[in-house]
């Protein structure tokens, strides 16, 4: 049995900290989270669909939390209380609604309250119709604040991590021609689960033989000669790993050799280059600009993307974001090459890094190879 990661309440508190910087530069009184990610990031509770959560922070710091159905053990958050999510073990359709009355009578003094931010993306229009001063879009501050990824945050992401290691060693042993894509797929959930030791809270995202991506088909196997790109986000207690690996079902091509060659070489840049305040606009321009020559294959996709309560958060390698990169930024790097006739049909390599003072940590040191 793989050891619990105990919440850790003093990350938690950091979190929040942090939050009512924000909070405090920006002028509001209250910050709503609606969102179970949101939760999550302030109390250190994962509560999963379709269940729904709700906390409000004053500015005062003071932290309250509605759960469903019964109290959490442990929870950073100064009130506690729980909404009948259930009724005689049936859950209830109005989840929302019973959460929000819940807050009302253990938070009356929101009524007092002149500027609050709510989630956008996440906010019904239920809440928004209770609160009596204006109310503001407090998403783009949270996927900021997001992405400096403490202590505690880091460790559930190596779990995750850890079990795409699992699985790569199990599609190494396994591959072969006339292996379907469901077949494999089923064998890599088996071997995360295994890793973890408890179930997967989401998992992705290819797992396609001689496709650029999608998921398993039940009646397509692999056949000689062909790449089978996997692309893994297994999430261990809501956090999400994301990385990629291809495997060549038979020996390589030297042309498939050569592709990976050119990718593999895109690593020894981004580990030499990114540093906080290297622009991610700028590392995705360089390496498409190197891939741009390769002898065989094109490159038309992002470089990457943070990775964390969501499989992908900033910083944006994307030429469509104009993101620097921090200290604390927990990112995927996906450079890739695709020729559907001459690699059948294409190969990307994804390794996960963290952003420190000095570079960047490895965080997936594992084979890379095609074999």
């Amino acid at each position: 049995m793989v050891d619990p990661i105990e919440l850790d309440l003093a990350a938690c508190l950091r979190r929040r900290t942090r939050l009512l910087e924000a909070m405090e530069s920006a002028g509001w009184d209250w910050a709503l989270l609606t969102g179970r990610e949101a939760v999550q990031w302030v109390t250190g509770v994962r509560f999963p669909w379709p269940f729904r959560p709700i906390v409000s922070v004053e500015l005062s710091g003071r932290t309250t939390l509605i759960a469903p159905h019964r109290v959490p053990d442990v929870a950073s958050a100064d009130r506690i209380a729980a909404y009948p999510a259930k009724w005689l073990s049936t859950m209830r359709s109005e989840q929302f609604s019973a959460a929000l009355e819940s807050w009302v009578q253990l938070a009356p003094e929101y009524l007092q309250g002149k500027r609050f931010a709510v989630e956008f993306n996440e906010c019904p229009a239920a809440l928004l119709q209770r609160l009596p001063g204006t109310v503001h879009d407090l998403d783009a501050t949270l996927f900021d604040l997001r992405r400096f990824k403490e202590a505690d945050e880091l460790a559930l992401l190596r779990r995750a991590i850890a079990g795409t290691a699992a699985m790569y060693r199990v599609a190494r042993q396994i591959i072969a021609p006339g292996l379907s894509e469901l077949e494999m797929f089923n064998a890599l959930q088996s071997a995360a689960v295994d890793a973890f030791g408890e179930p997967l809270t989401g998992t992705g995202n290819d797992y396609r033989c001689a496709a650029r991506g999608g998921g398993p088909r039940a009646d397509r196997a692999a056949a000689a000669g062909e790449l089978w790109i996997l692309d893994l986000g297994p999430a261990f207690r809501g956090y999400f790993a994301d990385n990629a690996r291809t495997l060549a079902v038979t020996e390589p091509t030297d042309v498939q050799q050569q592709a990976w060659s050119r990718i593999v070489e895109v690593f020894d840049h981004i580990e030499q280059s990114v540093r906080p305040g290297k622009s991610c606009r700028e590392l995705f321009e360089e390496v498409s600009e190197r891939l741009a020559s390769a002898e065989c294959g094109t490159f038309d996709h992002h470089l990457g993307h943070g990775i964390g309560l969501h499989p992908h958060e900033g910083p944006h390698l994307n030429p469509n974001w104009d993101d620097v990169f921090r200290e604390g930024d927990v990112f995927a790097a996906e450079p890739g090459l695709y020729d559907a006739q001459r690699l059948r049909h294409g190969i990307r390599l994804e390794n996960d890094y963290r952003v420190t003072a000095e570079g960047v940590e490895l965080l997936t040191p594992f084979p890379l190879e095609l074999r």
